[in-house]
């Protein structure tokens, strides 16, 4: 029998959330929502640990390929994500306000069910002490691997990625629709179901426009540097954005992103280490997604975001998104400190911001790795290319004396 995908589950959590909130008896919203509550705590105590878990070993990894080629990619998929999410935020705080027409669709902290049982879970760190603690280590590990020759640390984090992986892949995921229910259960109750999925069902169609306009924009550059035309590297890309779609995974979709890259001239060298390198560390497609939510769900509560207020949220995501990949949802999971510390995400926009970024995962992954074949071709042009050989009829004569 086959599995039921991700996507499936959670648009039955949200139905079933709502049918729940309004025709279901008061304690049975009321058990729901515990679970939602509990499971909440559960997602700010592992917050830290996914810092952790998957920054510290990422920075160590880098080391080991040190050199201008990974400072240039590293650079230039940093500025493509940084773009692209102060890109998203000026469509965003543009256009959704004409969504969301009357400005407000009520509290979104608004009470509607209450758990029967509360239960605190604190994390062991705050999300800023995580990031600095990761960095710190981070560069410790690199410098202890590449200078001293010594793993004992690395292994250790890499076992402790693997285990948080696990948590992911094995607790939160399976029952993240039973929390998303849970939270439509509770909006669906205070009146503000309907016009939430109303706006984000408009919201989702202007951040896929978003994402294809910005691979335009990213083959329009790398184009201008290479002399070929943008959109039939684009289509050579294809194979590796439909993968995407459906592995919602930039690491899984790895080999197919490869053999696109290679198909657009990129040398062999560069594509075997800019593609795996940019799954890791260029996320645009999903900081695209993840501030165009964020500045929707502020808006729906009568908010009014600032770009003073988003700038450090985007400069910070951008280097966060390296805890990312690998895991399902990885992205949103990665900026839930960040929307909580930052913006001042309360449980109940979390835990809609999570429902919502996993809705169109697929779509968000397929931008980035469509945006890494545009930076490999971009980085394959400031390298040189082996001298073709010249044939024997090029070769001049030579004069016997």
């Amino acid at each position: 029998m086959k599995k039921i995908g991700l996507l499936p589950r959670l648009i039955i959590g949200i139905i079933s959330g709502v049918l729940i909130g309004l025709f279901f008896p008061e304690w049975v919203g009321r058990l729901l929502y515990t679970f939602t509550h509990i499971f909440g705590g559960l997602l700010g105590y592992i917050v830290p640990l996914i810092i952790l878990g998957f920054i510290i070993p990422g920075i160590a990894e880098l080391g080991s390929k040190a050199g201008k080629l990974l400072a240039g990619t590293a650079g230039i998929a940093y500025l493509s994500t940084l773009s692209a999410g102060i890109v998203a935020f000026f469509i965003s705080i543009a256009i959704i306000p004409r969504i969301i027409a009357d400005g407000t669709a009520g509290d979104p902290d608004a009470v509607g069910l209450t758990p029967i049982l509360e239960l605190s879970i604190p994390p062991i760190m705050g999300v800023m002490t995580a990031l600095v603690t990761a960095f710190i280590f981070g560069l410790g590990i690199n410098f202890l691997r590449h200078e001293k020759a010594q793993e004992t640390l690395f292994n250790f984090m890499e076992e402790f990625r693997a285990i948080i992986v696990g948590v992911i892949k094995k607790v939160i995921i399976p029952f993240l629709p039973v929390h998303i229910a849970g939270i439509f259960a509770d909006m669906a109750a205070s009146g503000e179901a309907f016009r939430t999925l109303q706006v984000f069902g408009q919201v989702f169609i202007l951040i896929i426009l978003m994402h294809l306009g910005y691979i335009i924009i990213q083959y329009s550059i790398a184009g201008t540097r290479t002399g070929k035309n943008p959109f039939a590297a684009i289509k050579k890309m294809l194979p590796a954005y439909t993968t995407a779609l459906g592995t919602m995974s930039s690491a899984a979709t790895i080999p197919v992103t490869l053999r696109s890259a290679k198909s657009n001239g990129v040398s062999e060298r560069i594509a075997d280490f800019v593609i795996p390198l940019s799954a890791t560390i260029h996320l645009a497609g999903s900081t695209i997604t993840l501030v165009a939510c964020a500045v929707a769900v502020l808006i729906i509560g009568g908010q009014t975001p600032q770009f003073v207020e988003f700038l450090p949220f985007i400069v910070l995501l951008g280097i966060t998104m390296v805890a990312a990949p690998g895991v399902p949802g990885g992205a949103v999971m990665a900026a839930l400190g960040l929307l909580g510390t930052i913006l001042g995400f309360s449980e109940a926009q979390l835990g809609l911001m999570i429902a919502l970024y996993m809705a169109q995962d697929g779509f968000g992954t397929a931008c980035n790795v469509t945006g890494d074949g545009a930076i490999a071709l971009f980085i394959d042009s400031f390298y040189d290319k082996p001298a073709t050989a010249p044939t024997p009829e090029a070769e001049p004569a030579k004069i016997n004396p």
